[in-house]
């Protein structure tokens, strides 16, 4: 049975419960109403019947006087064919049909028993039994046409709420339900309550297939970059087998570049490697540690890569000296953070660009930044360059910056770029304070 049958059958059965037991009460008190009136009307017959012996003209007689004594009935003791019970009782009772009372005589010689047929009552409560019986059955039979619309009415959010769900479950997921019932009710509630969760169902799959856009174009810029450098290693072999390498100074001259390519490829995997594991629990190890240490390691890494470059160590922003930054981080990752930051803008700039490496705290958090005095990005670049396997110039593998944004995000930090065409790059790293 649907729910709007089984509501309005439960309705019905509640109903029709209440008006039976309501209309036996009712009924109940009219018959005892009845049978009270028959009694007093017993009581002055027993009391005629007791002082005066009563013909049968006299007991008609007195019947047709009397409105709810239709039949009169007077025995003795030991009066056979009596139409009741005999028994000597104080007050009335009822016997096969019969109102009985026994009334004894004032000189003690016995009594009478004056008995009262209930046909009268009996009939009225019969009748009264047809009309309410009658009233509640077409009672029920309205009440059950205006309850099966009323129940269609209410039900119909419930519809709507269905339509949408089949719709969903056919791929409309921007399909809601509409809201046309107040936010107060039931109904409501659950109308905003699905169309919240329907929002987050869509938010979450429109999220997996840009996740799976991202794990399309990944795959392909692996495999791509993977390929490269195991071509020219096959090249390289291939040429060595079929004796394309006369002189041990081409044999040698070839290795190099094979060593090349097989360092390439390592440095490929290890950066995947790293990246795919920075989600995972325990792959940081951290200890209280000061990004000065950093700063002053990456300080005589650019003097190294290139002794021709201005390079100055100041506070954040470039204002003051070197301040301290405590944290609580992994000091070999960090420092792999900011090497991937000198590196890039020692290979993204001109030879003897400037470059300044800052570190201190600033806004109640630790700061070390690379900036440098190269062209800048244009702000689609700049968008762009924390993506996986985007190149700024052509030559790297594009990773460098994603281990950095991933490296940091892993800390609860965040990494800032500041650039504009012809006025540098400044990329800072904000990590929670020690």
């Amino acid at each position: 049975m649907s729910l709007r049958g089984r509501l309005l059958a439960i309705c019905l059965v509640l109903l029709a419960a209440g008006l039976l037991v309501s209309d036996a009460v009712a009924i109940g008190y009219l018959r005892r109403h009845l049978v009270d009136r028959v009694d007093t009307q017993l009581r002055m017959l027993a009391g005629i019947a007791r002082a005066v012996p009563v013909s049968p003209a006299g007991q008609e007689l007195l019947a047709e006087r009397l409105d709810m004594v239709p039949e009169l009935y007077v025995a003795a003791p030991g009066t056979p064919g009596a139409p009741f019970d005999l028994r000597h009782a104080d007050r009335p009772y009822e016997s096969r049909g019969w109102r009985v009372l026994w009334s004894p005589r004032p000189d003690g010689t016995g009594g009478v028993a004056v008995g009262v047929r209930l046909t009268e009552v009996d009939a009225t409560v019969h009748r009264m039994w047809l009309v309410t019986g009658g009233t509640a059955a077409v009672l029920l039979t309205v009440l059950t046409v205006a309850g099966w619309f009323a129940v269609q009415a209410g039900l119909r959010p419930l519809r709507r709420i269905e339509a949408t769900a089949a719709a969903i479950a056919g791929g409309d997921l921007a399909h809601r339900v509409p809201v046309g019932a107040r936010p107060r009710t039931e109904v409501g509630r659950l109308s905003a309550s699905l169309n919240a969760m329907l929002e987050q169902l869509a938010a979450a799959f429109a999220a997996r297939e840009r996740s799976a856009e991202r794990m399309r174009a990944f795959l392909g810029d692996v495999s791509h970059e993977l390929r490269t450098p195991l071509f020219a290693i096959r090249g390289f072999t291939e040429l060595y087998r079929m004796g394309g390498l006369p002189d041990r100074a081409d044999v040698d001259r070839t290795m190099a570049h094979i060593a090349r390519e097989s360092g390439r490829l390592a440095a490929l995997a290890e950066d995947l490697l790293l990246l795919a594991r920075l989600d995972e629990p325990g792959v940081l190890q951290v200890s209280p540690m000061d990004l000065r240490t950093v700063a002053a390691d990456a300080y005589l890494s650019v003097r190294g890569l290139d002794a021709s470059r201005p390079v100055t160590l100041t506070g954040p922003g470039g204002t003051g000296p070197p301040g301290s930054a405590p944290v609580a981080g992994d000091e070999a990752r960090l420092r792999q953070v900011v090497t991937n930051l000198v590196g890039n803008a020692v290979a993204h700039t001109p030879a003897g660009t400037a470059v300044r490496i800052g570190v201190g705290t600033a806004g109640g958090e630790a700061v070390v930044e690379v900036a440098d005095d190269g062209p800048g990005l244009t702000p689609d670049r700049a968008a762009r360059v924390f993506d996986r396997f985007y190149r700024v110039t052509p030559g790297s593998a594009g990773l460098g910056l994603s281990i950095v944004h991933s490296l940091v995000a892993a800390h609860g930090g965040r990494v800032e770029l500041v650039t504009a065409p012809g006025a540098g790059a400044t990329f800072r790293v904000l990590l929670p304070p020690a």
